[in-house]
């Protein structure tokens, strides 16, 4: 996912796709440990999706407490 794309979403789209990414991420974990994964980069991915996420909706935050 894109900065882009994070940045154009509204907050609470945010919300549902860090829920979504969270879920995903326990999942893609949860393969790994049992040897069922075929992409070891897809966590890597997944984390920093969330962690993109993450950022803008920070961003977000201190924006609006400065305003």
């Amino acid at each position: 996912m894109k900065a882009k794309q994070i940045h154009d979403m509204t907050d609470a789209e945010l919300q549902n796709k860090l829920a979504e990414l969270k879920s995903e991420l326990f999942n893609l974990r949860f393969s790994h440990a049992t040897h069922q994964l075929t992409d070891p980069m897809q966590i890597v991915k997944t984390k920093r999706d969330i962690a993109r996420i993450k950022t803008v909706m920070t961003e977000r935050a201190n924006a609006k407490k400065n305003a």
